[in-house]
């Protein structure tokens, strides 16, 4: 089976409520949907988010990027897979997320023409989530309405967007600690957005005052390694790493510097499924257990995470993925089925996704 063309479409979605971190606000999800279509009719699909201020990319680099790696892939067969991944990785540096909506669809075509789901493609077996929802960042009341409609929804573990100010972030954290009840798990998340004294600080107060989240995701700049040490050895609550973890390389040096408790693997930033399991491995070799996260993505790339997951579930505790819970509505048919907080993955070869 032969790779014939490589075709780009654009999938958009407004957002049910605008998504505010202390990076960026978004208002509606555009993604790049890839498609690789092959002599036997069988069509792989990948998808992408561009987040200029994390990865660097925008829909104009990767739709380049893609027409930059189209004439090593075209033309080759699908069962030359180690090659054709070697092509996507290494005959471009970074652009991590183009090259990550090129291989979903690559793992997706390869698992159609082998007629199993992707999971067990990838020596998993099928396993039901539970993922998070964000609670963006904004004044208090509005933080507890969403709050209250996360719960109603069913939600049990909110991820709060953290990282404007401290002490207005204290304000938020306190409220919304209250509002719950005990069976709620909180994460926070700052976005990049303190600095080392003030995550300290933070941290310490809202401990003393007996508020432990599950975790406090990327608290300072992705490049503070020794910040996130530093504040890794003065809290009690588990340190996470988002921004500061792409490549394996990256793993190796937080793992080594014992700087975090735990690591986020969304494979936006990695480059795809491949670099995804490599992380998730590098993981277990120093007894970390991994998140795995996305971008504002769709259901085409959330639907692979699930998958990855569903591969590594010894090592992958934790989701946070709930950008396709997050949209007006679902553009694509089949895939994996979301229910608010609940992930089933049905049994469809490949991805089981049209577009």
């Amino acid at each position: 089976m032969k790779i014939t063309k490589i075709e780009t479409k654009l999938l958009r979605s407004s957002l049910k409520t605008p998504f505010k971190t202390a990076l960026r606000r978004v208002e509606f999800l555009e993604d790049l949907v890839v498609i690789i279509h092959t002599d036997s009719g069988l069509k792989g699909y990948g998808e992408g988010a561009p987040t200029p201020v994390i990865t660097g990319e925008t829909i104009g680099t990767m739709q380049a990027v893609i027409a930059y790696l189209n004439p090593f892939l075209v033309g080759m067969e699908i069962d030359d897979f180690d090659l054709l991944i070697d092509h996507l990785q290494n005959r471009i540096l970074k652009n991590s997320t183009a090259k990550s909506a090129l291989e979903i669809a690559l793992y997706d075509l390869k698992a159609k023409s082998m007629h199993i789901p992707l999971y067990q493609m990838l020596g998993g077996k099928k396993v039901d989530f539970v993922t998070d929802i964000t609670i963006s960042m904004n004044h208090v009341d509005k933080m507890l309405a969403d709050t209250a409609d996360a719960i109603r929804l069913g939600y049990k573990i909110l991820k709060i967007k953290i990282g404007e100010d401290p002490q207005r972030d204290i304000e938020r954290i306190e409220a919304i600690a209250a509002f719950v009840k005990d069976d709620i798990v909180l994460r926070l998340d700052a976005n990049q957005g303190w600095s080392v004294d003030e995550s300290i600080h933070v941290m310490t107060l809202l401990e003393k005052r007996g508020i432990f989240p599950e975790l406090l995701e990327q608290p300072v700049a992705a490049d503070d390694i020794e910040g996130l040490k530093r504040i890794r050895e003065s809290i009690k609550t588990p340190l996470l790493a988002d921004e500061s973890l792409f490549t394996v390389g990256d793993a190796r040096r937080l793992l080594d510097m014992q700087a975090v408790d735990l690591i986020n693997i969304k494979l936006a930033k990695c480059g795809g499924i491949s670099n995804a399991l490599k992380l998730a491995d590098i993981a277990g070799e120093y007894g970390v257990k991994c998140m795995l996260g996305c971008m504002l993505e769709g259901p085409i790339s959330i639907g692979a995470a699930v998958h990855v997951a569903s591969a590594k579930s010894d090592l992958i505790t934790m989701l946070d993925l709930d950008a396709v819970s997050l949209c007006q509505d679902n553009p694509v048919k089949g895939g994996v089925f979301f229910d608010e907080s609940k992930i089933h993955i049905p049994e469809y070869p490949g991805l089981g996704v049209s577009y």
